[in-house]
């Protein structure tokens, strides 16, 4: 029972620690290509806000099949462990952080600071070092290694999305 409780609590750290970080990552990767391909504060906000919601809902919807599935194949193979955790509670989860984490790099946008972008990227900076930090506690791990290991993933991500908007929008403009 023990095991099957540890098992459970694992699965919400890692449905966590997943979504907030892909949260911070997909939500900024589109204030990064948006911002790298000079689009205004409305349309980062319309494409920041859309993505934060629909992917969201698409990553607690497969988080729920997963779980979903998971459940169903450890019964038909005999598993009668009890499962502490509930599909739907994992995709919660999922949403819960998703959203929580990915409005992050909004909030500048939404507040209408200046140098919003700035402020977006320190956010998501510190933040991503945060969630590294959060997983540490849970898994023992080194704080800082855990810390800029996350950090230093998402930094790819947003590099690559603030390049190919800044790209795109120069062939986009060859036209």
């Amino acid at each position: 029972m023990r095991q099957g409780l540890i098992h459970e609590r694992g699965s919400f750290l890692r449905d966590s620690v997943f979504s907030a970080s892909d949260g911070l990552i997909t939500t900024f990767a589109v204030v990064a290509g948006s911002v790298g391909a000079s689009l205004n504060t409305p349309v980062v906000l319309i494409l920041g806000f859309a993505n934060l919601f629909a992917d969201g809902f698409s990553m607690s919807a497969s988080t729920y099949l997963g779980v979903k599935s998971e459940v169903e194949f450890e019964e038909s193979e005999g598993d009668s462990h009890v499962h502490e955790a509930s599909p739907l509670s994992q995709a919660f989860v999922t949403f819960f952080s998703f959203g929580v984490a990915g409005f992050l790099p909004l909030l500048p946008y939404v507040m209408g600071l200046q140098n919003a972008f700035i402020l977006s990227l320190s956010i998501v900076m510190v933040s991503m070092f945060g969630i590294g930090l959060i997983k540490s506690v849970f898994t023992k791990k080194g704080t800082l290694r855990s810390g800029f290991e996350i950090l230093v993933i998402g930094g790819m991500a947003a590099f690559v999305a603030y390049v190919t908007g800044d790209l795109i929008e120069k062939i986009v403009n060859l036209r």
